[in-house]
């Protein structure tokens, strides 16, 4: 059973950074695109990035362009985001999530950690 582990979230001020980080264990991850959404409260859950395990292939959402970088660690499994100039609109739970042989569907999901971001 695949199971995601987050952690690395805070409270942090405007302009600062975070870097969030996601255990996988249980699968083949050489198989799965790895993904990271948020949720702001009183909002939908949205998407934030995703990589593709085998190619290193990412992709942004537009909000977080150019600010925050996916990246993972094939040794150790892990899945990291690094966040830049962090605003406070980025508040949120940031959820890691993992999709078997998939772009856009997740089937895993980690249980959230929270990034708060002060004005």
């Amino acid at each position: 059973q695949v199971q995601l582990v987050e952690s690395g979230g805070g409270l942090v001020q405007a302009g600062g950074s975070l870097r969030l980080s996601c255990a996988a264990s249980g699968g083949t991850f050489s198989r799965y695109t790895m993904g990271w959404f948020r949720q702001a409260p009183g909002k939908e859950r949205e998407f934030v990035a995703r990589i593709i395990w085998s190619s290193g292939s990412t992709y942004y959402a537009d909000s977080v362009k150019g600010r925050f970088t996916i990246s993972r660690d094939n040794a150790k499994n892990t899945v990291f985001l690094q966040m830049n100039s962090l605003k406070p609109e980025d508040t949120a739970v940031y959820y890691c999530a993992a999709g078997y042989m998939a772009l856009t569907s997740y089937n895993y999901w980690g249980q959230g950690t929270q990034v708060t971001v002060s004005s």
